[in-house]
């Protein structure tokens, strides 16, 4: 399989501008994250690491412009928050165990309109899994979109629009960076990054990049009160 940028139709045939309803959406659920992982923040979880839902912070925008539009019978596998934080983001769709079991299943369902979301925050024992789960998407056209949150070790990427090649029989996935403070770019970019995988053209990977010290909720406060939306009526 190989594919590029370019060959990624949009959304509906021509995507539309977000709806403000939409945008309100979006940022209620980032400010539901951000809750979570401020009351988290301190907290181990029992192995003397960080809470999951801490890990959220300042990845709010890619969480949410990625998972928000999933549907009923898709999957998130496995992301480094908390059940709460996909609850807060999308109640529909359901957690995956693990980055190969999700990716064994959507290989045993295809042909299927079913789609994985995996997240990697670089942990290094889960981006083990997460990179062999991304060979077995690219070499079976599996409809999984791999959202990589501000890097992640020993993997080396191309430069943006450029497919990457996983192994030496030539599948590769075509890579999309994008601003990962900035949710309207990040669900614009992952919607139609799960359109192209429904109808059958494989796997695809958002490179969510983060600008420091910039903020997403701060960011897209300011997009809806230039739009003439009130933001704080859904974070109260």
């Amino acid at each position: 399989m190989t594919a590029s940028m370019q060959e990624f139709a949009s959304v509906d045939q021509g995507f539309s501008l977000i709806s403000n309803s939409k945008l309100l959406a979006l940022y209620s659920a980032m400010v539901a994250c951000r809750r979570l992982a401020e009351q988290s923040r301190g907290q181990t979880n029992g192995w003397r690491r960080p809470a999951a839902a801490e890990s959220l912070l300042g990845h709010e925008a890619a969480v949410v412009g990625a998972a928000i539009d999933l549907l009923p019978h898709d999957t998130v596998a496995p992301a480094l928050w908390p059940p709460a934080a996909l609850r807060a983001v999308n109640p529909v769709a359901a957690a995956a165990t693990g980055f190969i079991a999700a990716a064994r299943q959507a290989l045993a369902e295809k042909p299927s309109h079913k789609t994985s979301l995996f997240f990697s925050g670089g942990h290094r024992r889960a981006h083990a899994s997460w990179m062999k789960a991304l060979v077995l998407a690219a070499e079976h056209n599996l409809p999984i979109l791999f959202v990589l949150l501000n890097g992640a070790p020993n993997l080396a990427l191309p430069a943006p629009g450029e497919a990457i090649p996983l192994n030496r029989k030539g599948y590769d996935l075509p890579l999309i960076s994008v601003d990962g403070n900035d949710v309207v770019a990040v669900y614009r970019v992952a919607s139609e990054a799960i359109a192209h995988a429904r109808r059958g053209n494989g796997p695809a990977l958002i490179d969510c990049r983060l600008s420091i010290p910039a903020d997403p909720l701060q960011n897209m406060q300011k997009y809806l009160i230039e739009k003439g939306l009130d933001p704080a009526e859904f974070s109260a």
